[in-house]
């Protein structure tokens, strides 16, 4: 059965009887998979999207004077003033861009490997060699 006929019937006033109760049953029974696929979409698409973003952010936010940065378009840099909005970036001795927060693509940080040995971290913050 289809749920505009059954809506449109519900909205007219039609006769309660036991078929129409079946087909409104029908059609809220319809309604559950489709909430259920809203329902991981939102969490397998839209949650981690937000948590990405929300940590660009704050990396973005905590950028300072001296930091290594990487522009999306793939130029690099020292970050030699920050402005509100704006970051100047020195790319060169003598040559030095302006560009928007938003257009900072990543930090980089620079941690040296010990001895040319695989580090690995663990979480318990004890360093182990392979």
């Amino acid at each position: 059965m289809s749920f505009i006929p059954t809506l449109l019937t519900t909205a007219a006033g039609g006769a309660q009887g036991a078929g129409q109760m079946d087909a409104m049953g029908g059609t809220f029974g319809m309604l559950i998979p489709l909430i259920l696929i809203f329902a991981i979409m939102y969490f397998l698409m839209i949650r981690p999207q937000q948590k990405k973003q929300k940590e660009t952010q704050k990396m973005i936010d905590a950028i300072k004077k001296g930091d290594k940065v990487v522009t999306i378009g793939g130029i690099h840099g020292i970050v030699s003033s920050v402005k509100e909005n704006t970051l100047v970036i020195k790319v060169d001795d003598n040559a030095r861009i302006e560009f928007n927060r938003t257009a900072i693509a990543s930090v980089v940080t620079d941690k040296p490997a010990s001895d040319g040995k695989n580090v690995t971290e663990s979480k318990n913050s004890e360093v182990t060699e392979k």
